[in-house]
């Protein structure tokens, strides 16, 4: 489960994550972005006015006192996570990894799975994007490689996302999902010929798993079936994003 403070648009993840971690995700509330992208939209791809985002990924940076502009990446539905702190000229990717505080690991949202990470040393952290395309090519696996800990010390936070029943997915996506998770059957129900309402956060809670992770936590809100607090490319392709942190005090 998660808490919302309204007060600062930021759900804090709820996890035995060490003390010195910070991490969360953002609502849609707090900012100054004006009709579909009502009000704290910090994406600059989803044609909001750039006057807009600017100031409300300032906000951001103020409110949650970070050490450093978030690494803002170029989604594209990859498998790729970019090395925190390293020059990195190709911004696109999907997930962020970063062994030294000062950095501040971000994806951005509007019903795919933001999942964060980090070691139990407190020492290693990741954010990673899990739609259906990341997951089918292995993301969660290329962003658990990432880290020098064992998968045993780690541990991850699920972020809101698209609840089941109103993520409809067709043979497609059933059979690429299944091709990287192939127990995961009960992730999927049956909706129509052809079609099953997917379950994310199953999907990745059982790869996570697999591979060894077992302290998992995850919030509890439908980024669909809330619309005063989140954003919904399902419900409403012209919109916002969220944005999930995590970062590392000194």
């Amino acid at each position: 489960m998660t808490k919302e403070d309204k007060s600062l648009g930021w759900i804090r993840a709820e996890w035995p994550a060490p003390s010195n971690i910070r991490a969360g995700s953002t609502t849609r509330l707090g900012g100054v972005s004006k009709g579909s992208y009502y009000s704290f939209n910090i994406a600059a791809h989803v044609g909001d006015d750039m006057n807009d985002v600017g100031e409300n990924r300032r906000r951001l940076r103020q409110e949650l006192k970070l050490p450093a502009e978030p690494l803002w990446l170029q989604q594209i539905h990859s498998n790729r996570i970019i090395q925190n702190g390293k020059s990195a000229d190709d911004l696109q990717a999907d997930g962020a990894y970063a062994n030294k505080t000062g950095r501040v690991c971000v994806v951005m949202t509007a019903d795919c799975l933001p999942i964060l990470l980090c070691n139990e040393r407190g020492t290693e952290i990741a954010a990673i994007h899990v739609g259906w395309r990341g997951f089918s090519r292995n993301i969660i696996k290329n962003a658990i490689s990432s880290f020098t800990s064992a998968p045993e010390n780690l541990m991850a936070w699920m972020g809101p996302c698209i609840c089941p029943v109103h993520y409809e997915i067709d043979v497609n996506v059933h059979d690429a999902c299944l091709q990287i998770l192939p127990g995961s059957v009960d992730a999927f129900t049956s909706s129509r010929p052809g079609h099953w309402y997917a379950d994310l956060k199953k999907l990745a809670r059982q790869q996570l798993t697999n591979m060894g992770i077992y302290q998992i936590s995850e919030s509890s809100f439908c980024t669909f079936a809330d619309d005063s607090l989140f954003y919904s490319y399902r419900r409403e392709a012209v919109c916002g994003r969220i944005a999930t942190l995590i970062w590392m005090d000194s």
